[in-house]
């Protein structure tokens, strides 16, 4: 007997729709699965780049990265010299605001008495000190701005910033036997910031004072055709000041120690034992730092009293063993007696003192 054909299940339209929908829900998840697994694959196993024959480009622009390179170095010497530009602007505007007049114009010490009765205490403990007629340049010694060349004076004045004598000269000795001499300037451009910074390294600082020292060769060079600032001996005392501050890295201090000593100009210069002497006498207030103090001094001090009164400060300074740095009040120093707590209390000695030069002056 012949088998009977089985007829086909009859579906639904309705029943064709949801089968087909369960169909596409599990491709949709095979292939995201499928996808996730080529994920894997791929992170775990990346797969070898084909090899691709390489062309050689014709030459182009710089690419952008070689232009960035080039920008920011260009950009950091621009930004280093619009650094040293403000620094200038800064320093001569300072100056100028008080060159002719103390930033303390309420503050009335120290007096031209104040002023004679301390030069005359500390040349009784150290001795006078009278200004030489002829500048000579120590050999044996850096000095400060102790020279009769204005940037032989300005240099060795360099040299002495923040450190003791002994190191400056150590320093002065070593950089002329360096280059075979004193005032070797074309030597010491021509041979570079590293050669100069390894002959003063004794003396402290020497990176900065290298730069410093090239620096303003290589400025005075270009601009007057020589090695020399002894055109500033013609020069009025506020122009010297003026250019000598305008090189990078020399302070107020430091011109005023070359108008002081290698210009024979009054000044008053304020390092670091003058300013804490006249912090003990009541000289400057409290809160003046260094430039403050020396616009100030060089405003009310006496001319004929700023080169003995400097001198003598600084000697004092480093003798006293009360009124050197960390120094004790054991009321000993008669210095620190008369201006007691910073008042001036002047003893019969200076009165009679005081009105002897007056009478003196009045017979001359």
């Amino acid at each position: 007997m012949a088998a009977s054909a089985v007829a086909p299940l009859r579906r639904s339209a309705r029943n064709v729709k949801k089968e087909a929908a369960v169909e596409t829900k599990i491709d949709s998840g095979d292939k995201r699965a499928a996808s996730h697994a080529i994920k894997r694959s791929a992170s775990q196993n990346p797969p070898k780049r084909p090899n691709v024959k390489k062309v050689k480009a014709e030459p182009v622009s710089p690419s952008a990265k070689h232009i960035s390179i080039i920008s920011s170095r260009d950009l950091g010497i621009k930004t280093a010299t619009a650094k040293a530009d403000i620094l200038k602007e800064r320093k001569l505007k300072s100056f100028s605001a008080f060159s002719k007049q103390s930033p303390y114009p309420d503050f009335a010490r120290p007096t031209a008495e104040e002023c004679r009765a301390a030069h005359k205490i500390l040349a009784k403990c150290h001795g006078e000190r009278i200004r030489p007629e002829e500048v000579v340049a120590p050999t044996n010694a850096a000095g400060c701005g102790d020279s009769p060349s204005v940037l032989d004076a300005l240099v060795r004045t360099i040299l002495s910033q923040n450190t003791s004598n002994k190191n400056s000269t150590r320093a002065k000795l070593s950089m002329d036997e360096e280059y075979g001499g004193s005032d070797k300037w074309e030597e010491i451009a021509n041979g570079g910031q590293a050669r100069l910074e390894k002959s003063i390294q004794t003396g402290g600082l020497a990176a900065t004072k290298s730069k410093v020292i090239i620096g303003i060769l290589q400025q005075t060079k270009a601009k007057y055709g020589v090695y020399s600032l002894d055109h500033l001996f013609e020069a009025s005392d506020e122009d010297a000041m003026k250019e000598m501050i305008s090189f990078q890295g020399v302070g107020p201090k430091t011109a005023s120690c070359v108008l002081l000593f290698c210009l024979q100009r009054p000044s008053f210069a304020v390092d670091t034992h003058v300013h804490r002497i006249t912090g003990l006498l009541g000289w400057r207030p409290a809160a003046a730092g260094r430039e403050e103090t020396q616009a100030h001094l060089d405003a009310v001090v006496p001319d004929e009293e700023k080169y003995p009164l400097h001198v003598l400060f600084v000697t004092h300074g480093r003798q006293c063993e009360e009124c050197k740095a960390g120094g004790r009040n054991a009321k000993i120093c008669e210095l620190r007696r008369v201006f007691k707590n910073g008042r001036f209390t002047p003893t019969s000695e200076t009165i009679k003192d005081e009105n002897d030069g007056d009478m003196k002056k009045e017979e001359d």
